[in-house]
């Protein structure tokens, strides 16, 4: 039994430090909004699960497996082991009650990623591991196991083969553009479930300032001294607010191939949901519980992720966007605002304007 009255689960482990734990959690509390309602939907769907597992025969989950098995490192109490004392721990804080297998795999390039259709695989290269200092570490795979518990593994490996697949039919016009409208929406959506594990590691590692260092070095390198946080999020607000309706064209063209946001994007989020009342809330033990997920409802949820994205066009700066609040607000002048958006002036022609 363990001190807050909840039974072991076998996995717990002491941290340096004392940290909030939250048993019986919903994935629901810490998801993004736009994450939250394309889950809850796709778990209300009769039958998912068997379709998902009857398609586990064309993917290559097994071949994986095998691969990490075969060339990289288990985590386990003698390999690496303070990584599986972080992983556990994460387990613990999230009540995740199976932990999931976690391999080291040799790839200078920082990355980590939770894939698998039957069980989740968490797999972390020797580049982010050289890169983080503990505590930043710790973020990292509580990112990862927040992956776990909402179930984005499944996609994540959907994912990789339908993108695999479109290359593979590259030669078909028509079946080409089907498969990659496919993963177009499939990226867009794995973009906010990215958001949604960035709140989860939060949770796990519960050091705002952790969150963000790593995060930065994901950006910058392992050159902490010549980096600051503050500065970092003023270039998310620079990058937000910045330029004219050309760059916010841009903007889309360039996060559209992309899985994951951008870094400065993706601190300014969590900086501003570790401001928000919920969570505080959820810091203070108040938050949806696992088994009252069979009970949510799909239009709530799908009400909270359009309530979300109206929010964050009209609180926005980005010039697109502040374009779009314009036009719902009933603004005027469309044709000039959109001129001027593009660097164009109002008046045109040869007619000087008048006084």
């Amino acid at each position: 039994m363990s001190d807050d009255g909840h039974e072991s689960n076998g996995h717990e482990n002491v941290p340096s430090r004392q940290r909030r734990r939250f048993p019986g959690i919903s994935s629901r509390a810490y998801e993004h909004p736009a994450d939250r309602s394309a889950l809850v939907a796709l778990r209300k769907l009769s039958g998912f699960d068997t379709v998902f597992k009857a398609l586990s025969g064309l993917l290559p989950e097994r071949s994986l497996r095998l691969l990490f098995l075969s060339d990289s490192v288990r985590v386990s109490d003698e390999q690496f082991a303070y990584l599986h004392d972080m992983l556990r721990d994460a387990c613990y804080i999230l009540d995740l009650e199976k932990v999931p297998p976690m391999y080291v795999s040799q790839d200078p390039k920082p990355n980590a990623m939770c894939i698998g259709l039957d069980e989740p695989i968490i797999v972390v290269t020797t580049g982010l591991v050289d890169l983080l200092d503990e505590e930043e570490m710790r973020a990292v795979v509580g990112h990862e196991v927040g992956h776990a518990l909402s179930g984005h593994a499944v996609y994540r490996t959907i994912l990789l083969f339908l993108t695999n697949l479109a290359l593979r039919v590259a030669w078909i016009p028509l079946g080409n553009l089907a498969i990659m409208a496919i993963v177009t929406a499939l990226r867009e959506w794995f973009r906010k479930s990215e958001l949604s594990a960035d709140r989860a590691g939060l949770l796990v590692g519960q050091d705002l300032q952790a969150s963000m260092r790593g995060l930065m070095k994901l950006a910058g390198g392992h050159h902490l001294h010549q980096m600051n946080v503050d500065a970092f999020l003023k270039q998310a607000e620079e990058y937000e607010a910045g330029g004219d309706l050309r760059d916010s064209v841009l903007k889309i063209l360039n996060v559209l191939p992309r899985s994951h946001p951008f870094t400065t994007v993706r601190a300014a989020e969590l900086k501003k949901w570790s401001e928000t009342r919920d969570y505080q809330r959820l810091m203070d033990g108040h938050y949806p519980r696992r088994s009252e997920d069979k009970d949510t409802s799909v239009t709530d949820s799908f009400r909270e992720s359009a309530a979300s994205y109206a929010g964050n066009v009209k609180s926005s700066k980005d010039p697109l966007m502040k374009l779009v609040s314009d036009i719902a607000g009933g603004a005027g002048d469309l044709g000039g605002r959109v001129r001027r958006g593009f660097g164009g002036g109002a008046n045109t022609g040869d007619t000087p304007p008048r006084d």
